[in-house]
């Protein structure tokens, strides 16, 4: 080979490279790990689903499987009913309150937590449940992007999760598909990758695997109510968010079974979930919202040391490896 077509082969292998590393972090993969290896305080963004805690307590057990020097500290700063579009139906809690707007209190959580990188998952809400509506689609396109710029003047880093699946078959709403509403919230997320959003497609895998499911049992759901997911549904965000990362699991068919095929007592689970939801309390407390009825935490320096506490008791679990 002479010297001219060598160089000539050397930079059209570098170009099939560049490319294959920009469609890498156009899906999300790879890269997208990176940012969470290197994060030392990751907050997670969201409505109940978020704010229940259990796809995060599981995430952080699959962790524990990976066997990182160094683990981010996460912080659940999720809200129930909250809406990142600031809609709300009429009549919202039987008129008790309307949905929270995560623009009221972003400024504080992120004050408060100091996160390097947030996720953050909205949507199930934004639609108010409700058939697709430009004006209810231009809101929620708005508080993402207000979202995003706030994020980033922050210097923290950004990744959206598409919205989880709602499961019309458990509660048909009359005349539309809500999910086919979030279909068209999830494709417009996924559609930001093209100006640089970091995204995860939630909506699209778990959808997928409810329909392939329901091929051979028609009435599989893990949605019981339709929104929020049970314990099974809970480990089907949580796999396909680590999937999305980029993350492999040891196995897909329960934490508990992913747990024991690494090696690690099952203990583990229930402790990360308790640091989930310990400091989740303490941070939006401290943060402040309008939301009535959610539970009042610890002082931010108490929850830290108890969380400390639970973390001592893992590591010591994870040892005995």
């Amino acid at each position: 080979m002479t010297t001219n077509l060598r160089s000539c082969f050397c930079v059209a292998l570098l170009a099939i490279a560049f490319a294959s590393n920009a469609i890498a972090q156009q899906a999300g993969s790879a890269p997208l790990l990176d940012l969470l290896k290197k994060s030392k305080t990751t907050v997670f963004l969201g409505d109940s689903i978020t704010a229940s805690g259990q796809y995060i307590g599981m995430f952080e057990a699959w962790l524990l499987t990976q066997g990182w020097e160094s683990k981010p500290k996460f912080i659940d700063a999720g809200l129930s009913s909250e809406t990142v579009s600031g809609l709300s139906e009429d009549g919202h809690a039987g008129g008790q309150f309307p949905r929270p707007d995560l623009a009221e209190r972003l400024d504080r959580v992120l004050a408060a937590t100091k996160p390097d990188l947030v996720f953050a998952c909205y949507g199930m809400n934004c639609g108010i449940y409700l058939p697709l509506d430009e004006k209810r689609f231009e809101a929620y396109r708005n508080g993402y992007q207000q979202l995003k710029k706030k994020v980033e003047a922050t210097g923290a880093q950004l990744i959206v999760i598409t919205p989880p699946f709602y499961d019309d078959l458990r509660k048909p709403l009359e005349g539309f598909s809500y999910n086919g509403v979030l279909d068209q919230y999830s494709k417009w997320l996924v559609s930001q990758r093209e100006q640089g959003w970091r995204v995860i497609d939630l909506h699209t895998a778990m959808t997928n695997e409810i329909l392939e499911r329901r091929k051979s049992e028609p009435t599989f759901t893990v949605q019981p109510d339709a929104v929020h997911p049970n314990d099974a549904g809970h480990w089907c965000l949580a796999k396909h968010f680590v999937q999305g990362l980029g993350g492999k699991l040891s196995s897909d068919a329960s934490p508990q079974e992913m747990l024991k095929a690494s090696g690690l007592p099952l203990e583990v689970l229930a402790l990360t979930q308790k640091r989930v939801d310990l400091l989740r309390n303490a941070y939006v407390a401290a943060a402040g919202h309008k939301r009535p009825g959610v539970a009042k935490g610890l002082p931010i320096d108490e929850a830290e040391a108890k969380a400390a506490e639970i973390t001592a008791e893992i590591q010591k679990l994870v040892a005995k490896k």
